[in-house]
């Protein structure tokens, strides 16, 4: 029976989903409002195998429901469209809208003064106490902005509100790296922490489980029941089925929070995002952060090299063509050695691309100067010590994959940065950025040297050069400061 005395009728199912009641025509209205159509979706098999349209719908009319934290979204609709609406009580669950009264800005600072050695920024504070007053939020703060702090935060907040936390992050050695911030925030985090990964006992007593999204997304229903805190880290690596199967099983947890150092820059996975963990908060944005003061000044060198003109079938057949030119890595080689400070060459493919750079340098460099190389095969412990290394070394060179050390890895003496593989992708770009951000000791500056390649024919870019606009659109999207550099590899 749907009730006549509002056009919409909004009520929690659970802590995941809503349930919408309205008339046939506002449900058709809703699912077309909550539908994306999937980037690269026609690429995909179950596409191609008209298994699917490219379609996601955030809105399903059979059970007509929707995730709660996509409220505001759906009374944004109802205005748009002048439909009355009204929210209707759970017993369990209470009200969609919920916010904390007693949530005070100077409570929180005093809070997080308290419970650190570091003192809190402004924009951590704020970030914190928005989302305690609102339960649940996705928190979108930059590389190098402190979201460990805020996380340590909230994680004790609810341990002495008696709640348990789970707390996910996409890598082992974030689980490691998390630990560790704990306890160098002045916290016994021993005696309240216990970690989940690759072999390790997942039943456990402790008031905070750190995790991978890997080690239990495939977890029966009953291991999620007991906890009442949901914390995401880097929320945008989880893969989506995964980050799915997570928080859906999280029925009951009430406290959902997500962070993320940026997002694709599609509705799509923003409303994804928002819909499991809450509406987004921007905490600070990394030029905020420079004129502040508290990241690095950067520097963004794209060079443009010049080949002769080349028309390539595919993309994977200029990747090919590239990653395999000899003046193109020996110029890589001499970029990289010629460098003054610790500097992190990052790759695409390990044995065609990486192996042969890290041969080239390793075999050319001067004296007893450092030079490791990391890719998914290296052991975590290995990662981390070269990691420490580093720290303590001014002069090393890191070979290594995008996805070892463009997400997670801390190291705040490193001076530059090489993309020496091309990539489109925002979130990638501004993840590898945010390696070299970090102040450290006697390093005030940064430089990115963002390599790109010119192959164009008959006035047809090749492309990684349209993937190369794309970057630059994210630098002038981000306020950075790049020059760009053309150098002819045609002699």
């Amino acid at each position: 029976m749907i009730d006549t005395s509002a056009n919409v009728v909004i009520s929690k199912s659970n802590e995941v989903f809503l349930k919408i009641d309205s008339e046939p025509h506002i449900q058709y209205e809703l699912r077309d409002y909550f539908t994306f159509e999937v980037e690269g979706a026609k690429f995909m098999p179950q596409y191609r195998n008209r298994n699917w349209n490219g379609e996601i719908h955030l809105f399903d009319m059979r059970s007509k429901k929707i995730y709660v934290g996509l409220l505001d979204k759906i009374v944004s609709f109802c205005e748009r469209h002048d439909y009355t609406y009204k929210f209707e009580d759970n017993d369990y669950y209470g009200a969609p809208f919920e916010v904390n009264e007693g949530i005070s800005y100077d409570g929180v600072k005093d809070y997080m003064s308290s419970i650190c050695n570091h003192s809190p920024r402004k924009y951590q504070i704020e970030g914190v106490y928005d989302a305690l007053r609102h339960n649940r939020k996705l928190l979108i703060s930059p590389t190098a902005s402190g979201k460990s702090l805020m996380i340590y935060a909230l994680v004790r907040y609810y341990v002495e509100k008696g709640q348990k936390i789970l707390l996910v992050v996409p890598t082992t050695s974030l689980v490691e790296q998390m630990y560790k911030d704990f306890s160098d925030y002045g916290w016994d985090a021993e005696s309240f922490c216990h970690l989940i990964y690759a072999g390790r006992e997942k039943s456990n007593d402790y008031p905070v489980t750190i995790t991978t999204w890997q080690s239990v997304y495939k977890l029966e229903r009953s291991f999620f029941e007991e906890y009442n805190v949901v914390i995401g880290d880097e929320a945008h690596l989880f893969k989506s089925k995964s980050l799915v199967s997570i928080m859906t099983k999280l029925h009951h947890t009430k406290y959902r929070f997500g962070f993320t150092g940026t997002l694709d820059g599609t509705q799509t996975h923003k409303w994804v995002l928002e819909g499991l963990f809450g509406p987004a908060y921007k905490v600070t944005r990394t030029d905020e952060l420079m004129q502040q003061g508290h990241l690095s000044q950067l520097d963004i060198q794209c060079l443009v090299l010049k080949h002769i003109p080349k028309l390539f079938e595919t993309y994977n057949d200029e990747i090919e063509y590239l990653i395999t030119h000899e003046k193109r890595n020996n110029f890589i080689k001499n970029l990289t050695l010629d460098l003054k400070g610790n500097t992190l060459v990052l790759f695409a493919r390990v044995e065609a691309h990486g192996q042969v750079l890290y041969d080239l340098i390793n075999n050319n460099k001067k004296d007893d100067r450092k030079v490791f190389f990391i890719h998914g095969g290296v052991e975590t412990s290995e990662r981390e010590l070269v990691r420490e290394i580093t720290e303590e070394e001014s002069n090393a060179i890191i070979i290594a994959s995008y996805g070892t050390f463009s997400t997670g890895i801390n190291i705040k003496r490193l001076h530059n940065i090489i993309f020496a593989s091309p990539s489109k992708s925002r979130i990638r770009n501004l993840q590898s950025i945010g390696r070299v951000l970090r102040k450290g000791k006697d390093k005030v500056k940064a430089t990115l040297y963002d390599i790109a390649d010119d192959c164009t024919k008959n006035s047809k870019r090749n492309y990684t050069l349209n993937h190369f606009i794309e970057r630059i659109k994210i630098y002038n999207e981000e306020n950075f400061n790049y020059e760009i550099i053309a150098i002819n590899l045609k002699k």
